[in-house]
């Protein structure tokens, strides 16, 4: 059964490449437990259930696991992504040929539990600044070739993408500007070439007041103090977007989106969620 479309933000292409990659190495050259000891005959039928509260991320990609081990297979969603579901919630129903679900069960789990914790952290931080002006954000650390995915949980937890890569957003870091010499000669540089939107990392209040003088467009205030923080949205009085990166946890990020930045950035979205707890339970059919 051809599986339905997939949701604004991930492609065809990324998702086959990245499903294939996933069972080549899990399956290698067939699942011989599978094969030896479940007769061809033998259907099974399945129920996905989230073992504690989550917000759901991936559900497309799982039924895409079990298409591609078997196009026979039937995957019915029961909940969708981005939706907050219970521990002990069906979020899935899928039945087909024993073998092929045993053989894409673990791919399609591993894929639903990482983007789903994804999605379940990012929540966490979005419901701790409910009530400010403050946008969550996540940034480049993902796992390399999963990006496109990551992003995509990250958005289903309620957070805003930042730059997808190095192609679509100037950041100007400490290192760009180690080798310019300074900001400001950083900054020129980058509107020579002729970039829009130029966001500039500072580490200092001197460093940000360059950076306005210079024509930043944005300004990222890295592990500032909390009082640091305070001073910059003073002194930029809303003449650029001010974003608040680093030492954030669920434990600071409300103090920090309190002292008027309009954005915070949060690496662990993507680098180190832990994975969901979802299970999947089997049981013959006839």
């Amino acid at each position: 059964m051809p599986p339905s479309s997939l949701p604004e933000g991930l492609d065809e292409a990324t998702a086959q490449r990245v499903i294939d990659d996933a069972l080549a190495e899990d399956v290698g050259l067939g699942d011989i437990t599978s094969l030896s000891v479940i007769p061809a005959a033998v259907q099974f039928k399945g129920v996905m259930a989230a073992r504690e509260t989550i917000v759901l991320a991936g559900l497309p990609l799982a039924e895409r696991v079990f298409a591609r081990v078997d196009p026979a297979s039937v995957f019915t969603a029961l909940a969708k992504d981005g939706e907050r579901v219970e521990a002990g919630t069906p979020i899935a129903r899928i039945e087909g040929p024993a073998r092929s679900l045993l053989t894409g069960e673990r791919t399609a789990l591993n894929l639903l539990q990482h983007l789903t914790g994804i999605a379940t952290l990012t929540r966490r931080y979005v419901d701790e600044i409910a009530g400010t002006s403050c946008t969550l954000l996540d940034t480049r650390k993902t796992i390399p070739g999963l990006r496109q995915m990551a992003k995509y949980a990250s958005r289903m937890g309620g957070a805003r993408n930042h730059r997808m890569g190095l192609y679509d957003g100037v950041l100007i870091k400490d290192n760009h500007v180690a080798v310019c010499g300074s900001v400001t000669e950083a900054i020129k540089r980058a509107k020579a070439d002729g970039r829009p939107n130029i966001e500039v990392e500072c580490d200092t209040l001197s460093q940000m007041e360059e950076a306005l003088m210079a024509g930043a467009d944005i300004i990222l205030l890295d592990n500032m103090s909390l009082e640091m923080l305070r001073q910059a949205v003073s002194l930029a009085k809303g003449r650029v977007p001010l974003e608040a990166s680093g030492g954030v946890n669920l434990d600071t990020i409300r103090a920090i989106a309190e002292t008027g930045v309009d954005y915070i950035s949060v690496g662990r979205l993507t680098q180190s969620a832990p994975a969901a707890d979802i299970g999947l339970d089997w049981s013959a059919n006839g």
